[in-house]
């Protein structure tokens, strides 16, 4: 049995067994019953320049190599999202070339590839709106070059110089004109980027859906769907049954995915989530059963995931990318736990170890052995050593 000491917040120190791995099976092909995106991180070279302020530099071999986890397990990708660190170190030049790698990957590996479009090659504070909607259109014309589906991100820009509603329903409407194929629209909440918090027109979330779901229904045939992180199931719920009929909606909410995805019996929500990426062998195994009709056992995989997704969505919640990057190294997926714009910083040793529990009682550590061994380093240099 393998064991390891921890610190706790008192100060003491427990010996910790650690339990097996959940061991769930990757399917023979995509799964099917829900469409299912996992928002993925991207590697940071560690020997590179990536402090604060500086161009972010990529380990592309290992970032690619995490993509094609996620193919195996049958999940979908999702590029160039917030969990890339899109606007926290990853500025656009990084972000285009993630773009066009991967989307090249997807080709050679046969994986669904979507990848976000932004305004973030604008350097003016106060762009125009006309320079607002090129922006976008370039990107989203970029990503649909290179094979994948667009989302349309909220953009930072826009929330800046917006005067209203009818400005995003202008420029939303010019942008979905000129898409080649349906795109999503991602609808970003205040607790995942606070200059985010008054998109659509009101710091009012009723009166900020009313705008999204009227822009919705004039340009439907441009809409696959909407992908939304605001962190309140009972708002999601709502707005998904108010949608236009063949739009998709596709769960943000990392704190209750099971019950969105699993559905009501009427109406239920696909999956767009960076949880997937910490979670993605749960993820896939749940979606697998539920393509059998399952849907007891979907939530006996899914539901004990909850904890740990949780923790790495706490508030801070634009803080989640450590955790996510912290649970690919402790799984092997990358040899260093180094972050662009060294974020690895962004959460506090306790937090990393709590984070560490939760995903062994999640069965979610895949060798134990290797996790607790990189568990250990991290708390060597905090000054915890094992003996």
């Amino acid at each position: 049995m393998t064991q390891i000491r921890l610190p706790r917040s008192d100060g003491t120190t427990v010996i910790h067994d650690l339990g097996e791995p959940a061991g769930h099976e990757k399917p023979t092909g995509p799964v099917e019953a829900r469409r299912a995106f996992a928002a993925v991180h991207v590697v940071a070279d560690p020997l590179a320049d990536n402090t604060p302020g500086s161009s972010a530099v990529v380990d592309w071999d290992a970032t690619l190599a995490f993509r094609r986890h996620i193919w195996s397990w049958g999940l979908a990708v999702a590029d160039a999202m917030d969990t890339a660190q899109r606007g926290m170190g990853m500025g656009w030049e990084p972000t285009r070339e993630l773009i066009t790698r991967t989307s090249a990957e997807a080709k050679a590996e046969g994986g669904e590839i979507a990848c976000g479009a932004n305004t973030d090659q604008l350097t003016a504070a106060d762009p125009s709106l006309a320079e607002i909607i090129d922006a976008y259109q370039e990107q989203v014309a970029l990503i649909e070059d290179a094979g994948g589906q667009a989302v349309v991100m909220a953009s930072r820009h826009l929330a800046a110089v917006a005067q209203g509603e009818d400005d995003y329903r202008q420029v939303y409407s010019e942008v979905l004109d000129s898409a080649q194929r349906p795109v999503l629209i991602h609808w970003l909440g205040g607790m995942f980027d606070p200059a985010l918090s008054e998109y659509w027109g009101s710091s009012d979330l009723d009166s900020a859906t009313e705008c999204f779901l009227s822009i919705l229904k004039a340009n439907v045939e441009k809409v696959d769907g909407v992908k939304i992180s605001l962190l309140e199931k009972e708002r999601e719920i709502d707005m998904r049954r108010r949608l236009p009929a063949g739009l998709r909606m596709y769960t943000g909410d990392d704190f209750n995915y099971p019950e969105v995805i699993g559905g009501d019996g009427q109406h239920h929500s696909d999956a767009f989530l960076g949880a997937f990426d910490v979670i993605a062998p749960a993820a896939s195994a749940a979606i697998q059963v539920l393509d059998q009709g399952d849907d007891e056992r979907f939530r006996e995989i899914l539901d004990p995931t909850l904890p740990l997704a949780r923790h790495v969505f706490s508030e801070p919640t634009f803080n989640y990318k450590t955790g996510v990057v912290f649970m690919a190294y402790l799984n092997g997926h990358q040899d260093h736990f180094r972050m662009v714009a060294a974020m690895e910083s962004a959460r506090s040793v306790l937090h990393l170890v709590d984070q560490f529990l939760l995903a062994d009682q999640a069965g979610l550590l895949d060798d134990p052995e290797l996790a607790s061994y990189r568990m250990a380093l991290v708390l060597e240099l905090a000054g915890c050593p094992q003996d």
